[in-house]
C-alpha cells in the first residue's frame, strides 16, 4: 500500500504538518488528553440532561394520565378506590406535605373551578404529583422513578469511572515518557562532545536496556576517540622534533638544486600535520570556541596576515559593508585563510577577489566551472581534476566546512561567468 502523503497545499495540510513537526510528544499527548477529557465531560453532561428530560417526560405523561382517575376518586371522597388506584399506579403518598412543598418547584400546573393539578420537582430532583379538590389535597410520588434515577446514576458513575481511568492512563504514559527527556538531553550532550556523560538506570524494562546499551556504546566510543586523539597528539609531537632538525640542517647546508625542494616538502609535511590535528579536534567536537564580537574587516585582515601573501597585487579586496560577526576569530580566520590559499592555488588568472557585502564574505578565483558540488570538495583529500600537479592536500575546505558548521554559518559555492566563488554567510 502506498503511504498517504499529507496535503500541504491546503491550509489544513500545512497546519497539520507544522503541528506534527513543532510539537513535542508530551505536548501532543497532553492536548489529546484535554480533548478526550472535554469530550467525556461533554458526553456526561449531555447524557444526564437527556436522561433527565426523558424521565421528566415519562413521569409527566404518567402523572397526567393518573391525575384524571385520581381526581375523580378524590372528588367522590372514595378513599378505598383511591387507595387501590394509588397501588395500581405504584404511587406513594407523602405525608410531610408542607415541608416538601416549601422546597419544590412547579414544572406543570392545571387549574379548574374546584381544584388544581401540579407536577413538582423537590430538592432531591424527584417528581411529585399534587392534586387539590376544594379543601382536600393529595401529594404522591411514583416509586418507579427511583429505579430510573438509579440507572441514571449508574451511567454517570460509569462515565466518571472512564474519566478516572483516562487520567490514570495519561499519568502512566507521562511517567513512561518522562525518561525520554533525560535520554534526549544525554544524547545531545554526548553529541556535542561531552563523552563522559552516561544515562541513568531506568530499571529492567526496555528503557533500562536502552540506557545500558547506550552506556556501553558511549564507553567504547569514548575509549576509541581518546585513543585516537592521544595517538595523533603523540604523532604530531614526535614529528615536530625531526621537522625542526631537518629545517635547521637545511639552513646549514649550502645552496643546491635540491634545497628548495626539500624545504617545500618539509613545509608541506608540517602543514599537513597541523591540519590533521585541527580537523581531528573539530571532528571530535573537543575544541571549545572562544566567541567574541568583531567586524568583517578584522576577520579579513587577520586571514590575510595568516596567508603570508608577499605580493599585495595577488588579492583584490572589495568591502561594500562592514558588518559585525560573533564567533571565534582564530578559527574563522583559519577558515577564510584556507579559502584564500585555495583560490591562489587554483586560479587561472590573478588577482583573486575578496568581496564583503550583505553579511557574506566571498573568495572568488578565475577558472573553469567546478564540475562537482560543494560537498565533494569538502571531503578530506578530495581535489578536482584540474588540481593535479598543484600543491595541496585537500584538507583546506574540509576544515573550512567544519569551522563554518560549528559556528552555525553557511558555506556555499557558485560558478558563473568564469568565476568560482566560495562564500561564507554570517
Amino acid at each position: 500500500m502506498i503511504p498517504k502523503i499529507p496535503n500541504t497545499s491546503s491550509p489544513f495540510g500545512v497546519l497539520a504538518t507544522k503541528w506534527s513537526v513543532k510539537m513535542s510528544i508530551f505536548t501532543k499527548l497532553f492536548l489529546l488528553f484535554l480533548v478526550s477529557l472535554s469530550l467525556m465531560l461533554f458526553v456526561s453532561r449531555e447524557t444526564n440532561q437527556l436522561t433527565q428530560a426523558k424521565i421528566e417526560m415519562l413521569l409527566k405523561e404518567k402523572y397526567l394520565q393518573a391525575s384524571t382517575e385520581l381526581f375523580r376518586d378524590l372528588s367522590n371522597n372514595d378513599s378505598t378506590a383511591l387507595t387501590k388506584r394509588l397501588q395500581a399506579f405504584d404511587f406513594e403518598v407523602i405525608t410531610e406535605t408542607q415541608h416538601v412543598l416549601e422546597h419544590s418547584k412547579s414544572i406543570y400546573e392545571k387549574s379548574s373551578s374546584f381544584g388544581e393539578v401540579k407536577i413538582l420537582m423537590d430538592a432531591k430532583g424527584r417528581y411529585l404529583l399534587l392534586m387539590r379538590y376544594l379543601d382536600e389535597s393529595l401529594l404522591v410520588q411514583d416509586r418507579a422513578q427511583d429505579e430510573s434515577f438509579l440507572q441514571q446514576g449508574m451511567v454517570t458513575y460509569l462515565i466518571f469511572a472512564d474519566i478516572f481511568v483516562l487520567v490514570v492512563i495519561f499519568l502512566l504514559i507521562v511517567k513512561l515518557l518522562f525518561p525520554l527527556k533525560q535520554i534526549a538531553s544525554t544524547l545531545k550532550e554526548f553529541g556535542e562532545g561531552a563523552l563522559h556523560v552516561r544515562m541513568k538506570y531506568f530499571g529492567s524494562n526496555e528503557l533500562g536496556k536502552l540506557s545500558d546499551t547506550f552506556n556501553a556504546m558511549a564507553s567504547n566510543i569514548e575509549a576509541l576517540i581518546l585513543s585516537r586523539q592521544r595517538l595523533l597528539r603523540d604523532i604530531g609531537h614526535e614529528l615536530r622534533t625531526p621537522l625542526a632538525k631537518s629545517k635547521l640542517a637545511l639552513e646549514m647546508l649550502g645552496e643546491s638544486k635540491y634545497q628548495q625542494s626539500l624545504k617545500k616538502a618539509i613545509s608541506q609535511i608540517d602543514e599537513l600535520t597541523k591540519e590533521l590535528l585541527d580537523i581531528e579536534r573539530l571532528n571530535a567536537n573537543m575544541e571549545q570556541l572562544s566567541l567574541t564580537r568583531f567586524n568583517a574587516e578584522t576577520l579579513v585582515s587577520e586571514s590575510l596576515s595568516r596567508a603570508l601573501i608577499d605580493d599585495e597585487s595577488l588579492v583584490e579586496l572589495h568591502m561594500d559593508e562592514l558588518f559585525e560577526i560573533k564567533g571565534d576569530l582564530n578559527y574563522l580566520s583559519i577558515a577564510l585563510k584556507n579559502l584564500i590559499d585555495n583560490a591562489l592555488k587554483y586560479t587561472t588568472q590573478k588577482p583573486i577577489l575578496i568581496e564583503v557585502k550583505e553579511r557574506t564574505i566571498s573568495v572568488k578565483s578565475r577558472g573553469e566551472a567546478l564540475e562537482y558540488a560543494l560537498d565533494y570538495y569538502c571531503e578530506p583529500f578530495a581535489q578536482g581534476d584540474d588540481a593535479r600537479g598543484v600543491e595541496g592536500f585537500g584538507l583546506g575546505l574540509s576544515i573550512v566546512k567544519k569551522i563554518v558548521q560549528k559556528h552555525g554559518f553557511k558555506l556555499s559555492l557558485t560558478c558563473k561567468k568564469g568565476w568560482n566563488s566560495f562564500s561564507v554567510s554570517y
